[in-house]
């Protein structure tokens, strides 16, 4: 886990493990075997990961204390937030899935339906500000933020990032209309960045089509701490073998609550829905009532899908 592999280290080597190399610190009590395949499942102890060298009480007090340092900096990034008037949500997905095309299209849609509303973007990746070009095309700020070896985005890194939309006297992100949007395009990859609160109001995992329906069973941390499952690139259905239903199926196996929007950000079919979805919570209301327009505006999706689908 990126917790403790030394990715969050924050220079003064707490995260690392390498000072452990006599392996005495270590033991085999959380690997499970199965009795049938001899297959191995390293997670099965109370870290749920597998550490060389380090024990698992000790992997859980060292997570433990950086997901807290983290918890609090992204405590102070929610604060800045409503202050400013901005409500962020942290975008995650594998690699390719489609999410920068996604934000691109929004971004222009939002330019039609919500005129008036001030969008920006925080982009993650390892190298590169391809992406951050991309947005910046459209006309919406963006910050790019590389990460170098690490895997996710943090709280810190999103505080340094949202800093710099001002430093650059942006119109756009914080606040200077009511509803403004802030996405946070983490790094893409279905493991690490589930963990990671970085002061976001909601956590939406975007799931292409051409990746396989078994996904969120494969990766159930991702499932279950996202809000909304956005199925991209339903335009491809006619040419892949992916059961949509059953998708989802697991995916609320994961996440009982989970909400799925199915659209194309190519073609633009379900994009009114995501929009409904988004402005639900930009509307200055309280958590929970943003969240049931969010949950209305989904099942509207769902139902008028099913409708189509039973027509044809």
């Amino acid at each position: 886990m990126c917790v403790v592999c030394g990715c969050a280290d924050n220079g003064d080597g707490a995260a690392k493990t390498h000072d452990h190399a006599h392996g005495h610190d270590h033991d085999h009590g959380h690997v499970h075997v199965d009795p049938k395949q001899g297959d191995l499942h390293f997670g099965a102890g109370a870290a749920r990961v597998s550490v060389p060298g380090m024990s698992q009480a000790r992997t859980v007090k060292l997570e433990a204390d950086i997901l807290g340092e983290n918890r609090r900096i992204a405590q102070q990034n929610r604060r800045h937030f409503e202050a400013h008037g901005v409500t962020a949500l942290n975008l995650l997905s594998s690699p390719g899935s489609g999410k920068t095309t996604l934000l691109c299209a929004t971004i222009e849609a939002l330019k039609r339906r919500a005129p008036g509303m001030d969008v920006a973007v925080i982009e993650g990746d390892q190298q590169t500000s391809f992406d951050a070009d991309r947005i910046r095309a459209t006309g919406a700020p963006a910050i790019q933020v590389n990460t170098g070896k690490g895997c996710h985005l943090d709280a810190p890194m999103v505080a340094e990032a949202f800093g710099q939309l001002h430093s650059h006297d942006h119109h756009h992100g914080h606040g200077q209309a009511p509803g403004s949007l802030l996405f946070i395009e983490n790094v893409g990859n279905l493991v690490c960045p589930a963990l990671w609160d970085l002061g976001e109001a909601a956590k939406v995992v975007v799931l292409s089509v051409t990746e396989g329906e078994d996904k969120p069973l494969k990766y159930p941390d991702m499932f279950a701490a996202a809000e909304l499952m956005v199925l991209n690139k339903v335009d491809l259905l006619p040419h892949l073998r992916f059961d949509v239903q059953r998708c989802i199926d697991m995916a609320r196996r994961v996440n009982p609550t989970l909400e799925v929007l199915q659209l194309s950000a190519t073609t633009g079919e379900g994009m009114d829905a995501w929009l409904d979805w988004l402005l639900a919570w930009t509307r200055p209301e309280n958590d929970s009532q943003a969240a049931l327009r969010a949950r209305v505006a989904a099942l509207e999706s769902e139902l008028a899908q099913a409708r189509a689908a039973l027509e044809g």
